[in-house]
């Protein structure tokens, strides 16, 4: 039992990621371009060895907490996951009335020369950020979830983290989620430090 208590510590390591859109542009305000984001993450974790244990997607960021089993981890996903996204959103926006439609382009046309890409557009910023989090400190673990979920209370979209649909907050008080989700259980997560 105690070897089994110990795994849960020692193969478990994650990090904390932010996505963000170029000039921080609200991308992710229509159902379709939501759509293409829980999609690629689903798609991710059925196919890419991607494990998610918290994620919240807002207008114009996606907050990820997740580690990577794939060759590359979280660098190759982050690399895939935005070529993959990008070329999704751009066709979504060619394919629905929006009125952003040449304004939002010009914007990522313009970030992609700046930046010297070869790709016309780029969506995404450069940067994540990640900050490696590590199971043995439950509490920084925890703080990094709520700061997640915490989001859209903090943008006043709503009242309660988990009436956040594109969340994972839903996931942590046991409703279905939209995305893959591995909850991270705190209490045996605890138990099994206190007793390693």
């Amino acid at each position: 039992m105690k070897e089994e208590k110990k795994s849960i510590i020692d193969h478990h390591a994650c990090s904390y990621v932010t996505f963000n859109t170029i000039d921080w542009i609200d991308v992710f305000i229509r159902p379709g371009y939501k759509q293409v984001i829980t999609d690629a993450l689903n798609s991710f974790v059925t196919n890419k060895k991607l494990i998610i244990f918290s994620w919240c997607l807002m207008t114009n960021h996606l907050h990820l907490l997740a580690r990577s089993n794939e060759k590359g981890g979280l660098a190759q996903f982050e690399k895939d996951f935005k070529k993959q996204t990008t070329k999704e959103i751009l066709e979504a926006i060619d394919g629905e009335p929006e009125l952003r439609h040449n304004w939002m382009l010009a914007h990522f046309e313009a970030a992609s020369q700046q930046m010297k890409r070869l790709e016309k557009y780029t969506l995404w910023q450069n940067c994540s950020n990640p900050v490696f989090i590590d199971f043995k400190d439950p509490y920084k673990l925890k703080e990094k979830v709520l700061h997640i979920h915490e989001n859209p209370l903090r943008d006043l979209v709503v009242d309660q983290p988990e009436d956040y649909l594109h969340s994972s907050a839903r996931d942590y008080v046991g409703r279905k989620g939209l995305v893959q989700v591995n909850r991270i259980d705190f209490e045996d997560l605890l138990k099994a430090i206190i007793t390693a």
